[in-house]
């Protein structure tokens, strides 16, 4: 028996099928497929929006709640996004196409140290996950420390996300991705990173064993499609595209050039990130030089930061001074006056900042 001999439907009840009738048909543009018996019909079949209901007199089973989507609600039931039927299935119209709502960012100080908790957690697949913000910022951001045990072949599949930005940034050990108009695989090697711009198709590939990578996602939620028909790789496509406004950005590591970091006291490796995604976020790499860092302020609505390696005190205004090293995380809420402290030779950290167009005030 092949696929197209099988079908599905939803049972629904009712207490008076011709009620519903001319609610499936017209109100929701169903095609009613069969109906009995013929003296005093008391079953029917609809399909429609890709589905099969059958509403059944007396059926013991609920209303049920069906949600139709569709990226015209306004052209569909009048406009009415909430309806009822006679036989009390509730209808809620929502849009067809995932759309990116960003919260209002909850600003807060917060500190993440690894020593301090217990330190990972058994997320799908196998792999093990660190929340570096549990708040969120009021779910304006996601920050996860991630970490893959076991390298090897990935079982991932196609798939793009509906976000507003998102950073893969590889911490240790390397990975491979394939991603929509850029060739065969990327390996990203420890102190490489990438953006996955809205909508881009991407799929994993292989990682090594013990690989670490920091990602960046905002808003905190958003969806993840499967594209099921899309293939990768699918060629090299025009380099600058744009997805929803930003172009793919691939920041190598060892082909970048240092420079004075916005802090004096640090130099810095600019991703070109905030180039590619036209101010929308920036991400830099700093590094300590010498000296004693200032302390200042900035204006950025989110600005979390990553301690790669070393040590240092984050010493913030109103807050207690904190003993950081490899592994914690850290968010300053805008104009808030910190200072790095005590800075070890070898510190390096990771600055996420949305907007990446934000300025610093030296105090």
């Amino acid at each position: 028996m092949s696929s197209s001999d099988i079908k599905a439907e939803f049972l629904l009840p009712t207490e008076e099928l011709r009620n519903d009738l001319p609610f499936f048909t017209r109100t929701l543009g169903m095609r009613l497929e069969n109906i009995f018996p013929a003296d005093d019909p008391s079953v029917a079949s609809f399909s429609g929006h890709g589905i099969r209901i059958r509403i059944e007199k007396g059926a013991p089973v609920p209303p049920g709640h069906l949600r139709i989507l569709t990226d015209d609600p306004a052209g569909f039931a009048d406009g009415k996004l909430s309806l009822t039927a006679p036989n009390g299935t509730k209808i809620e119209i929502v849009p067809l196409s995932p759309t990116v709502e960003q919260p209002a960012t909850k600003h807060e100080f917060a500190v993440r140290r690894l020593r301090d908790e217990a330190p990972w957690v058994i997320g799908r697949a196998g792999m093990h996950y660190r929340d570096l913000i549990p708040t969120r910022l009021g779910g304006s951001i996601i920050a996860s420390h991630i970490r893959i045990p076991d390298g090897g072949p990935v079982p991932d599949m196609v798939h793009y996300h509906t976000v507003g930005f998102q950073l893969i940034f590889c911490y240790k050990g390397w990975v491979d991705v394939l991603y929509e108009d850029q060739g065969d695989a990327i390996r990203l090697h420890a102190g490489d990173c990438v953006t996955q711009p809205p909508g881009i198709r991407h799929r994993v590939v292989e990682a090594s064993a013990e690989i670490e990578v920091i990602e960046i996602g905002v808003p905190a939620e958003h969806v993840t499609t499967i594209d099921h028909k899309f293939t990768l790789p699918n060629g090299k496509g025009d380099p600058s595209r744009e997805w929803d406004g930003q172009t793919f950005v691939h920041h190598i590591k060892d082909k970048a050039d240092w420079a004075p970091f916005r802090i004096p006291g640090f130099t810095m490796r600019d991703t070109g990130i905030a180039a590619g995604t036209k101010g929308v976020a920036g991400i830099q790499v700093a590094r300590f030089d010498t000296g004693n860092p200032p302390a200042c302020t900035h204006d950025a609505d989110i600005h979390f930061t990553f301690v790669m390696d070393g040590t240092m005190t984050l010493s913030a205004e109103g807050q207690t001074d904190r003993d950081l090293q490899p592994g914690d995380a850290f968010v300053i809420p805008p104009h808030m006056m910190a200072q790095y402290k005590d800075c070890s030779e070898d510190l390096e950290l990771l600055e996420v900042a949305l907007r990446g167009d934000f300025s610093t005030k030296i105090v």
